[in-house]
């Protein structure tokens, strides 16, 4: 069923409200009712309003199947011009500017409504009248305070802090339903109904469409049918893998969802095909639109190049403008009885799977006084937040119960080099899983024997790291390692542990690694018995700013983390292609921790399911599951997770020495000058010749 005749009913009843308030909101640009310079703001407001009314008119006529290529670009500029970076310095979606011409108080609440109101464009296309109609009137309640006069800056926020609160039934309840509800089929019909030659197709799912995304369309169009089935055929079978590796049954499972950056829809269809193949469904929900749904840093869903990662960082933290303990309180109860509503398809939910995307050029954020920001009160309140929605989200779906998969390919941006990259990354992606596996087993025996494990490193690299190992008690039957290979994290190379924390310390550096969309520079962390004692990076001339960024992107607010991951990362291949082409600084994590030692600070890799049995391919046991953090989740959930878990990789380069150390004394050089010295493991030095 065409996903937008799915509302048809939901928007019967609410037609009369969404017409009325569609009228009302075209004559305010006529009217003189409201003084400067808030009319300027109402005006504008109301003009992108109506041209999303335009726009619904435009796809109801049938307009949409018959426009050209260029009429649907043009028609996307609209919708996205005054955000892109050219236009953002007199956007009242830039908080700088709206506090500029509406002053301090007013500028944060009305460009908090307007980014909301920008929303139309997703609900337009997507045919959610309800969505557009409580944004309509919001605005329209707001501008007739100010029809009677300036109002009280508290009484503006009063009006916006009840619409959000009263409308996470709306908001809330729908977000849930999207991630679990196959029968939400806007992008799905799209990749199936669609001739993908026929570029036309990405303008219909109502995100902004750069360059990149129609490169990336038009190589995928471009290559023959085979390699595309590879791509698709790697991905899937990483997810069933995922599924046999920590012994689940797949079986019980009806719905996948895949997360994915737009222009990959031709490998994206081939997945549908083998999904369903697998017994399984696929939703695709875009990545959330209403700030009360969105995570600071993170998207979940399908999504596109964005406009103006500025923008996006402006915004990150919106909802600091309500939150409070009621809200908490008022979200939470919602979520729960949302997940109640939909516990059945929550049962049926088998995880994600993820197609990441690199290339892209670092960002250097600006941090503005005027964007809103979390006070200390609300840091404690959000990430309470985070932890009772990771509750309630394992209560519905259990966390020993699902899996996923992740793999990354490049985009145009990042260089002349984009079809050999693009080639060779497939490659990496598909490297032969048995020689890993065997290579790998032999790091984890001499791993086994130890009591921990040092890590330094070479030249201007301070790391100096020891990291405690658990003890086993029968090493014929227990391992503290996983040999992870290809299934959910993709490419395959690496081993893994969670440390004990007592006794794990030092200082961990590294010159430059992605996190999320930030580049960061000169990132340092202090460990002391596990936990984060201290953290900068260069990326500001302030080092404030710099520990402000470490806290919100790395550390989600939390006043510290354990390091919940340990890893070795065996793919020297993929190393040898980010050499070669000089993309280092430019691959993300999920190849790049395969490319030397990597810490995760966080969560470890098995929060949620630390109970469940899991073996390596050998028949060992993996007893190095949780931390003396996680633990605590046997008397009180809420104190043993932080519901994150970040990579931070050393390349080889940057590597001196990553020594096992037995509790006699004895030491077993797995590295030495950054490369594999280890008995049995030379041929994972191979590719450095290439260099």
């Amino acid at each position: 069923m065409d996903s937008r005749k799915m509302f048809e009913q939901e928007n019967e009843g609410i037609m009369e409200r969404f017409q009325l308030s569609m009228e009302r909101i075209s004559q305010i640009s006529s009217e003189k009712t409201v003084s400067q310079p808030f009319h300027d703001y109402f005006t504008r407001t109301a003009s992108f309003i109506c041209l999303m009314g335009e726009y619904l008119d435009f796809i109801e006529e049938g307009k949409l199947n018959t426009a050209s290529l260029n009429e649907l670009k043009e028609w996307n500029l609209k919708f996205y011009e005054d955000i892109l970076p050219d236009a953002y310095e007199t956007s009242y979606a830039n908080p700088a500017y709206a506090v500029e011409k509406l002053g301090d108080g007013f500028g944060q609440l009305l460009c908090y409504l307007y980014k909301e109101i920008r929303g139309d464009i997703v609900f337009v296309h997507e045919n959610r009248l309800t969505d557009i109609t409580i944004l309509n009137e919001a605005l329209i309640e707001i501008y007739n305070m100010f029809e009677e006069g300036v109002p009280e800056v508290a009484s503006v926020k009063e009006v916006i802090y009840w619409f959000v609160s009263d409308y996470t039934d709306h908001t809330v309840t729908f977000r849930v339903r999207e991630g679990l509800d196959p029968s939400l089929s806007f992008a799905t019909d799209i990749i199936r109904n669609s001739d993908l030659t026929d570029l036309r197709y990405l303008y219909r799912f109502g995100e902004y469409i750069s360059d990149s995304e129609l490169k990336v369309a038009d190589y995928l169009n471009s290559l023959p049918e085979e390699k595309v089935r590879l791509m698709a055929d790697t991905y899937t079978e990483g997810y069933r893998k995922g599924f046999e590796v920590m012994g689940r049954d797949l079986s019980k499972k009806k719905a996948v969802q895949i997360r994915y950056e737009l222009g990959f829809e031709r490998m994206v269809k081939y997945a549908l095909e083998n999904f369903e193949k697998l017994g399984l469904k696929v939703i695709l929900c875009r990545a959330a639109v209403w700030a009360v749904n969105t995570n600071a840093g993170r998207k979940a869903g399908y999504y596109s190049t964005s406009p103006n990662r500025q923008y996006d960082y402006d915004h990150r933290y919106d909802d600091a403008i309500y939150i409070n303990k009621a809200f908490k309180d008022r979200k939470a109860s919602v979520l729960k009885v949302a997940y109640e509503t939909y516990k059945d398809l929550a049962a049926a939910f088998a995880g994600p799977a993820v197609i990441q995307t690199f290339g892209k050029e670092g960002f250097q954020p600006v941090n503005k006084p005027e964007a809103s920001h979390l006070d200390p009160k609300q840091e404690k309140l959000s990430v309470e937040m985070a932890s009772e929605t990771a509750r309630i989200l394992n209560e519905y779906v259990p966390g020993d119960e699902i899996s996923f998969t992740i793999i990354a390919f490049p985009v145009p941006e990042i260089g002349d080099n984009f079809e050999e990259i693009f080639n060779e990354t497939i490659a990496i992606n598909t490297l032969d899983y048995e020689k890993y596996k065997g290579l790998q087993q032999t790091i984890i025996d001499a791993l086994d024997e130890a009591d921990y494990v040092e890590i330094t490193g070479k030249g201007n690299n301070k790391t100096r790291l020891t990291v405690a190992l658990h003890h086993l008690k029968d090493r014929e039957k227990e391992t503290n390692f996983e040999n992870c290979v290809a299934d959910v994290n993709i490419p395959l190379g690496e081993v893994f542990t969670s440390p004990r924390l007592a006794g794990t310390r030092g200082v961990l550096e590294v010159s430059t690694v992605y996190i999320t969309d930030f580049q960061f520079k000169d990132l340092v962390m202090t460990f002391e018995d596990g936990m984060i004692k201290d953290y900068s990076c260069s990326n500001f001339e302030d080092p404030k700013e710099g520990k402000e960024l470490i806290r919100q992107v790395i550390l989600k607010n939390h006043d510290t983390l354990p390091m919940g991951e340990f890893a070795i990362g065996t793919n020297t291949t993929a190393y040898a292609m980010a050499r070669k082409f000089d993309i280092l600084d430019k691959l993300p994590i999920l190849i790049v921790e395969k490319m030397g030692p990597h810490f995760a600070v966080g969560d470890t890799c098995y929060s949620w399911s630390e109970d469940s049995k899991l073996y390596n391919p050998n028949g060992k046991e993996i007893i190095a599951k949780e931390n003396e953090i996680s633990a605590l989740r046997k008397e009180d959930a809420s104190k043993a997770y932080f519901n994150c878990h970040t990579d931070i990789t050393i390349p080889y380069a940057e590597l001196d020495r990553i020594e096992a150390v037995c509790a006699d004394g004895k030491r077993t050089m797995i590295i030495e000058d950054g490369k594999f010295i280890l008995k049995g493991t030379e041929e994972l030095n191979l590719p450095f010749s290439q260099l």
